[in-house]
């Protein structure tokens, strides 16, 4: 699958989209940092109708893609690298969610 990342998308959106395609994920941002090229914010983006671009301090455009094969760190890390947007991984637990393993991979998850 590929995400479009631009400022003005929403994170809902992304969200969404990646939830359809990892059904037992969902994905989580952090807001930005507070200044360009440090660390990312430990503080979960509380209202999903932000945009991409209030999350980040690059403000590039394109595609992030993900496949199955994927395991989770490379997931965060794409993200990451690609876009400066810190993202965490959670998968589904009972009626729950928990944070996923870096090793965790999304195909041995989503069958």
């Amino acid at each position: 699958m590929k995400i479009t990342i631009n400022d003005h998308r929403k994170i809902f959106a992304v969200q969404d989209e990646f939830n359809k395609a990892f059904p037992k994920f969902k994905i989580d941002f952090f807001e930005k940092p507070s200044k360009a090229g440090s660390a990312p914010s430990k503080k979960m983006v509380k209202h999903a109708s932000k945009t991409l671009g209030q999350c980040r301090s690059a403000h590039n455009k394109g595609a992030i893609s993900i496949t199955a094969g994927m395991n989770v760190a490379m997931v965060e890390q794409n993200f990451r690298d690609v876009f400066e947007l810190a993202v965490q991984v959670f998968q589904k637990s009972g009626n729950g969610w928990v944070k996923a393993e870096g090793d965790t991979s999304l195909v041995e998850q989503s069958e």
